[in-house]
């Protein structure tokens, strides 16, 4: 049943209170109208007795303790869902900003979803090819995984949701049903423009779905945008069978608006003021990703989230690497060196990737190679140090050799810019080119088998 009640016992920030409330529900729409006929929407977020606090999406600018009518409608907010929300841009709340008209929904649902049950769950196999060869070969993206993307304040992360937009793929039999869900949190007008623009100069915006939440927009707002690409994401894999991919740019602006919805709620903050309950919140996110017995589709989701100061340890990375399966982390020296992407490969990892990648799903030698460039690139790191030591001209000729393939490796692999994209074989090869710099014997990582298939000769290899 629909009510309406006349006025308000209080208003704080965007938080209003209202006493004497008969069968409020938590997470209920509510819709507060004023005199002038306008209406802003909220939601229940605290019932306590019969005292309720509602949040305003809109904010609480003009409300009046005394005229304000205030209607519950029964039920939580719904997402309007159908397979032709592919190509539409919603604002943070789902509602259409692309002026194609509202969406005709086959069916509506509750944007808080749930986590998948563990018992339904399968375990995820076969990868999604992001073109970036220090992703595909090094931190393989699997179907159903949650990855997420590790940056720094002003580094280029969003060059990077683009590129991955723009190249992933599956398998090219089934590419008719993959699309991505890319959800921006936060993000100047302009950033959101390029986001556009990108999409649609490069041919995906067609099976792109967009959420975006502008930084002059409410910061409530931004508490529902990442809950509403997760709803349409979970409507396109498990009831339209389409692989998905969603990318949430930029979870430190999602995590500081819930720290101020906190704040303003009174509740007890946490470390560095963030709510207690930040990691089951982010859970709550991220467990979203996955896979379902009888459901041939799947979520896979790739958070960025910056780290101020470039602190790994900051409360939102650290409680996203507790819950999801590896990072990918980007580097400011590469950056500084021009490595596009600057994925520093050494710290990155993709906990899913052994069980998604070799014979079946890329390459019968992808998992050798792989442990053979960590190895090799962690000895360029020992070598580095040593020679600032004793200085590089007292380094052996096989440490050189090191140095060498290091240097390349930065440019070549590492850097291979934001508009070249790569498929798998070419990555793989690379690598193996990039190997065969160094003396055969310094490659105790790989068996002879690929040895003798893969390693070439001097005048095959790269040059600086």
């Amino acid at each position: 049943m629909i009510i309406d009640y006349i006025g308000a016992k209080s208003v704080n920030g965007p938080l209003i209170m209202l006493d004497n409330i008969e069968g409020a529900s938590y997470e209920e729409v509510v819709y507060i109208r004023f005199e002038d006929g306008t209406a802003r929407q909220g939601r229940v977020v605290s019932i306590n007795g019969k005292s309720v606090v509602i949040q305003v999406f809109e904010g609480t600018r003009s409300i009046s303790l005394t005229n304000t009518q205030t209607r519950f409608t029964g039920h939580p907010l719904e997402l309007s869902l159908s397979k032709e929300i592919l190509g539409r841009t919603f604002n943070g709340t789902g509602k259409p900003i692309d002026l194609l008209g509202e969406v005709y929904p086959k069916i509506k649902r509750n944007i808080n979803g749930a986590s998948i049950n563990p018992v339904s769950r399968v375990y995820p196999q076969n990868y999604i090819n992001t073109g970036i060869s220090s992703i595909d070969v090094l931190a393989t993206l699997i179907r159903g995984q949650k990855l997420p993307i590790f940056s720094g304040s002003g580094m280029k992360h969003n060059e990077l949701a683009v590129q991955i937009v723009k190249q992933a793929k599956i398998s090219e039999e089934n590419k008719e049903n993959f699309a991505i869900v890319f959800a921006a949190m936060g993000v100047k007008k302009d950033v959101a423009d390029y986001f556009r623009r990108s999409f649609e100069e490069s041919g995906t915006l067609g099976r792109v779905v967009m959420f975006l939440n502008l930084s002059n927009d409410p910061i409530i707002e931004r508490t529902i945008t990442p809950r509403c690409a997760l709803t349409a994401a979970e409507y396109l894999a498990f009831d339209l069978n389409m692989h998905i991919l969603v990318i949430m740019t930029d979870m430190t602006s999602y995590a500081e608006a819930l720290r101020e919805f906190s704040s303003s709620k009174g509740e007890i903050p946490g470390r560095k003021g963030f709510p207690g309950y930040l990691y089951s919140d982010l859970a709550s996110l991220y467990e979203r990703a996955g896979m379902i017995k009888g459901k041939s589709g799947s979520v896979t989701q790739i958070p960025i989230l910056t780290m101020p100061n470039d602190d790994i340890t900051h409360p939102v990375p650290d409680l996203t690497g507790y819950i999801t399966e590896g990072q990918i982390i980007l580097d400011r020296s590469l950056e500084g060196k021009g490595c596009c992407p600057p994925v520093s490969i050494l710290p990155s990892l993709s906990r899913l990737m052994k069980d998604g990648i070799g014979e079946g799903y890329t390459r019968k030698d992808h998992t050798a190679l792989a442990n053979q460039l960590f190895a090799s690139y962690a000895k360029v790191i020992d070598i580095i140090s040593l020679a600032s030591v004793i200085g590089e001209d007292e380094l052996s000729s096989t440490d050189k050799k090191y140095l060498e393939f290091g240097k390349l490796f930065d440019s070549q692999f590492i850097g291979q810019g934001f508009d070249e994209n790569r498929s798998i074989e070419q990555s793989l090869d690379l690598g193996w080119r990039l190997l065969s710099i160094l003396p055969r014997n310094a490659l105790d990582r790989v068996d002879d088998e690929f040895l003798e298939q893969y390693y070439q000769k001097s005048d095959n290899k790269l040059k600086l």
